[in-house]
């Protein structure tokens, strides 16, 4: 794996090497190059986002490894670790049942007693806004090289949008940041999955 001080991993195997180092590759790139998530250069550069990689290839052992890193990270103090970002290859690669499990993994924050401490977001390499063509460029602010579940901390995230006037404008702003950088600038990039075509 890419020698970093940014990538807190643990029980990773040579298989998982790939998915790690994309990852990595497109935290450094996208997310933290074009300020797509402010609040995610200095858990990035502090070494604080642990990757983690799931082997499910059904949903109910995704279920399984999403309750496994919620309770993690719940436990482990904020200032060790601030994020996690669970990797599922093998799972969930069309978009539209990955939405739809978002549901499942909202109801896992609440059976674990979870709800108002931590929140799971979503990223996926065909990301699309509802109200969006799949090919329009403002979809690749959620575009991630495989799918990925986001788990954070709800204190965190209140800190953050108490700093800002606006929240609302990292979406505004993220919106002109991609449509500037066009299609040919986010392919040179290269943030996606090697031979994938995401848009």
């Amino acid at each position: 794996m890419t020698d970093t001080p940014s990538a807190i991993t643990a029980g990773l195997s040579a298989a998982d090497t790939p998915y790690i180092d994309a990852t990595l590759h497109w935290v450094e790139r996208a997310v933290v190059g074009l300020n797509l998530c402010p609040f995610a250069r200095a858990p990035f550069i502090h070494g604080k986002i642990r990757y983690a990689v799931s082997h499910a290839r059904d949903t109910d052992t995704l279920l399984n490894d999403l309750c496994g890193e919620l309770q993690s990270l719940a436990a482990v103090d904020a200032n060790e670790c601030e994020t996690t970002l669970l990797i599922h290859p093998h799972v969930l690669g069309d978009f539209l049942d990955y939405n739809d499990f978002l549901d499942v993994a909202d109801t896992a924050v609440e059976t674990l007693k979870l709800d108002g401490v931590l929140q799971v977001a979503s990223f996926h390499p065909h990301y699309q806004f509802a109200d969006t063509a799949p090919d329009d460029i403002e979809n690749a602010t959620n575009r991630s090289p495989w799918p990925t579940l986001h788990l954070l901390r709800e204190a965190s995230i209140e800190r953050a949008a108490d700093a800002m006037s606006d929240p609302d404008e990292i979406y505004r702003r993220n919106i002109e940041t991609l449509r500037k950088l066009g299609r040919a600038g986010w392919d040179a990039l290269g943030v996606g999955v090697p031979g994938c075509k995401q848009g």
